[in-house]
């Protein structure tokens, strides 16, 4: 099945809007764990204008405590400065099960495409191979459809060694929400059955919610996890943080 990991993000931008140390992402984290969610994602930005460093090592003792896949997302390019020590830095400190590269910018609001991997094969291939030899299962960002026309891209991404591609969904969830997804399904689907044929393994993360999660999962078989954290905290909000994890794992378990 599916697996869910939490992304635990939005619960530090609320807390950091404030000051101090409510609502508290280890609490969140926990609650979410306990209502059986399968791992904790976190997305630590050179600026920390939400998860800190001292959170990354905070929640890599949670799941430790769980014996739970913890998920370190990041930008491997983006340099070391006061506060963050850089992406490698910090998967040397906590060892994360997983550690997903993405190619978002400082300036960037969230997390909206991913690797060109025939421009970027040179540069991702001796992270790769530093991330693994941490231990860590290595999942590049990856954009759905960039093999039209049968350029087969997304195959390069197994050249750098990764072990799994993360599919970026925002854009099927926007088509899903205008209602009509198929050609954004299909996109998804296609690339995620050319990543398949060479070995790697699915994720799939962004926008995904209680609303398209279903349709998605349906559209896309064998996929192995997602990371889903600003609608499930949104939803958490009217329902509880309980509730809505234990709606998420329902749906997966249904679709």
């Amino acid at each position: 099945m599916t697996a869910l990991s939490v992304n635990v993000n939005k619960i530090a931008v609320l807390r950091n809007s404030r000051g101090g140390g409510e609502p508290d992402v280890v609490r969140a984290a926990r609650t979410c764990l306990d209502a059986g969610a399968q791992g904790i994602t976190v997305h630590p930005r050179p600026d920390a204008r939400h998860i800190r460093e001292a959170d990354v090592h905070a929640l890599a003792r949670v799941c430790a405590d769980y014996r739970v896949e913890y998920n370190l997302e990041g930008n491997p390019f983006a340099p070391p400065r006061p506060g963050y020590p850089g992406f490698f830095a910090l998967c040397e400190a906590v060892r994360p099960a997983q550690a997903t590269l993405v190619p978002d910018g400082d300036g960037q609001l969230t997390s909206d495409h991913g690797f060109d991997f025939e421009r970027d094969i040179a540069a991702l291939s001796p992270l790769v191979a530093q991330l693994k030899s941490l231990g860590c299962r290595v999942s590049l960002f990856a954009d759905a459809g960039v093999d039209a026309g049968g350029n087969r891209a997304i195959a390069r991404a197994r050249d750098c060694g990764a072990d799994r591609i993360e599919l970026y969904t925002g854009p099927f969830a926007e088509a899903h929400a205008a209602g009509n997804a198929t050609a954004a399904l299909d996109a998804c689907a296609q690339s995620a059955r050319i990543a398949q044929s060479v070995g790697l393994g699915i994720n799939a993360g962004h926008d995904l919610a209680l609303s398209n999660l279903a349709d998605f999962l349906r559209g896309i078989p064998g996929v192995q996890e997602v990371s889903i954290g600003h609608a499930l905290i949104s939803e958490a909000l009217y329902a509880g943080l309980d509730r809505t994890v234990r709606a998420y794992l329902d749906c997966i378990r249904n679709s």
